[in-house]
């Protein structure tokens, strides 16, 4: 569904059927790779297919983001050149840096100047996927006011770290409470890391729970057959709503008798939990489910 990021499916830029169809899986966003997913001898020919994917195809229904390859190969600024012109909502940017970021922005800017594309239209969604990047991802998100949000890359970052990737995840949830602690600081979205092993329905299950206790907005996955999980996880419980809209009943029913404090069901009512409240209803209401 556009306009949220609960998932941000990976579809290769080198498969003209998996882009062709890439907006019917019912992912909110989808991510057409022109970096791990493209080996080097396609990468010019999958620039080209996926430029032309976005001209000619309808995505409308979905967010179409684009992951190009990192800024110092020889495909980076290639890519960024070609594929900002025909204007994807987002660009993704593999083993992110500030100075990089800065310097997309302004081949971006060029580009939307040239293009008559509206300044700043063109969004980016750096790849934490290093340890510099960890170490400094709030200054990666706030180099361009055109990140929109941040994705963890665990198998990179755990080979940087020279350590071995589980399904478990204990090796890096402190990757993930740094990521999604500046991610909230930043106000932008942040997504996890995908679990690759495409079988284990279970296995996803408890390792999106995870990072959405973790503050995690969304996930990223590799396989459509990802995504129904995804969502139950991040969508509210029925539960979670009714509590919700009783909630917001209760303040408003306060406010109207003059009263700053209020209890529901024997407890008191804070600031915090109205506010969970109204993100409650607000993705709610954004889902069609209230």
């Amino acid at each position: 569904m556009k306009g949220l990021r609960r998932s941000m499916l990976f579809m290769p830029g080198n498969n003209p059927g998996m882009l062709q169809n890439a907006s019917v899986f019912g992912a909110d966003a989808v991510i057409l790779d022109l970096e791990d997913a493209v080996s080097l001898t396609e990468k010019d020919s999958a620039r080209i297919l996926v430029e032309n994917a976005i001209q000619t195809m309808d995505y409308s229904n979905v967010e179409l983001v684009v992951r190009v390859n990192p800024l110092d190969s020889e495909y980076g600024h290639k890519d960024i050149e070609a594929i900002a012109s025909v204007k994807p909502d987002v660009l993704m940017i593999p083993k992110a840096t500030e100075k990089q970021l800065e310097s997309i922005d302004d081949i971006l800017y060029q580009i939307e100047i040239n293009q008559k594309f509206e300044k700043g239209s063109i969004k980016l969604f750096p790849i934490i996927e290093t340890a510099y990047a960890l170490e400094n991802v709030y200054r990666i998100i706030k180099s361009s006011k055109r990140v929109t949000g941040v994705l963890l890359g665990a198998e990179d970052l755990t080979s940087d770290f020279g350590i071995k990737r589980t399904k478990e995840g204990e090796e890096i949830f402190y990757a993930r409470n740094r990521v999604s602690t500046a991610c909230r600081a930043a106000k932008v979205d942040a997504i996890d890391t995908p679990f690759t092993d495409t079988n284990d329905y279970e296995g996803l299950a408890k390792d999106t729970f995870k990072a959405k206790s973790l503050g995690f907005t969304g996930k990223a996955s590799i396989n459509p057959r990802q995504i129904d999980t995804i969502h139950s996880v991040f969508e509210p419980t029925k539960s979670e709503i009714g509590h919700a809209v009783r909630v917001l009943k209760a303040r408003d029913e306060a406010a109207e008798k003059g009263l700053g404090v209020f209890s529901l069901d024997g407890k008191m009512v804070d600031a915090p939990i109205i506010n969970r409240a109204v993100i409650t209803v607000s993705l709610a209401k954004a889902l069609g489910i209230l």
